[in-house]
């Protein structure tokens, strides 16, 4: 078998689902014949910067002689990402999507119209 180190982010947001989800990668592994030498738990940031080399040498550096940084990764892009991640798109819909729930609903029959039917169906069993 082959040796990986995998590493996975989670929104912030969806924090209390980690544990659940390291229990269901773990028990793959382990049915498959795999095993898990280490778990560690850590904060995972992702900054989106632009700074000259000078600066990136000296962040480089502060990650490399920083014991509480376990690892880092550096990417460089052609351009800067400044349109929402894919994951802020979908929490703003599924917010958007719960707020129009929750909206208490305006149709034309509210007007009374249903109070004068429910009046005449009342009125029938009399």
């Amino acid at each position: 078998m082959r040796h990986y180190e995998i590493i996975f982010l989670v929104h912030p947001d969806q924090s209390e689902q980690v544990g659940g989800m390291v229990e269901r990668y773990t028990k793959l592994i382990e049915e498959d014949g795999g095993k898990i030498n280490n778990v560690h738990k850590a904060h995972y940031v992702m900054l989106n910067v632009e700074c000259t080399g000078k600066a990136l040498a000296e962040l480089e550096d502060n990650f490399r002689y920083n014991d509480a940084v376990i690892r880092n990764l550096v990417i460089r892009r052609d351009e800067a990402v400044t349109g929402q991640s894919e994951m802020l798109k979908a929490e703003e819909n599924r917010s958007e999507r719960r707020e129009r729930r929750d909206r208490p609903e305006h149709s034309d029959s509210a007007d009374g119209d249903d109070s004068d039917n429910s009046d005449a169906s009342d009125n029938a069993d009399e």
